[in-house]
């Protein structure tokens, strides 16, 4: 049997995102592999983590590029970019979570490319007079990530159908930045 390296780093996000203390027993198990077996491709659990945070970011960077933010309207790019981060926001939710990559200076590279993409995105949409002035892009990009996470976790947890993720995490964070004219009643 062959070893899908991405699927195995999948099922231990999903499983890390929900319980970061799981064991490597417990990560082998929710891969469908032996602990042997994981060992072998990851010595441990910091090379397990690392490996992960890696992963995630190259699919986070593959998925910005996929939505083509840079282009269009920047309301219906946040749609994009939603539609394509949620397939992958079990990644999002261990790496959004986990203190540990921290340490790594390509995990934080890697972040901070993806942060200046997506925070470039949010004061285009304020230039454009679409987006509310009163956030922050560096506060609209951590709202993001972070309903993002609460859908990978929601559907997890059967809460949430996936189907609906994207649309929920569209319509919550729209629903909150939008510019919208107060009436002066």
């Amino acid at each position: 049997m062959s070893f899908d390296r991405e699927q195995v780093l999948r099922d231990a996000a999903d499983l890390l995102s929900r319980r970061a203390t799981a064991s490597m027993d417990e990560i082998a198990k929710a891969a469908g592999v032996s602990r042997a077996t994981l060992h072998r491709h990851f010595p441990g659990r910091d090379a397990l983590v690392r490996a992960l945070g890696v992963l995630g970011i190259e699919q986070t960077e593959e998925r910005l590029d996929a939505a083509r933010i840079e282009e269009g309207d920047p309301v219906e790019a946040v749609r994009r970019l939603i539609a394509e981060a949620v397939p992958v926001s079990g990644f999002l939710a261990f790496l959004y979570g986990e203190n540990q990559l921290y340490d790594f200076a390509e995990i934080n590279d890697g972040w901070a490319r993806i942060d200046a993409r997506v925070a470039a995105l949010f004061r285009r949409g304020q230039e454009a007079g679409a987006f509310r002035y009163d956030l922050t892009p560096a506060w609209l990009v951590e709202a993001l990530y972070a309903l993002i996470a609460a859908s990978a976790w929601s559907v997890q947890d059967g809460r949430m159908a996936r189907l609906d993720a994207a649309r929920m995490v569209t319509d919550l964070l729209l629903g909150g930045m939008l510019r919208t004219p107060r009436s002066d009643s």
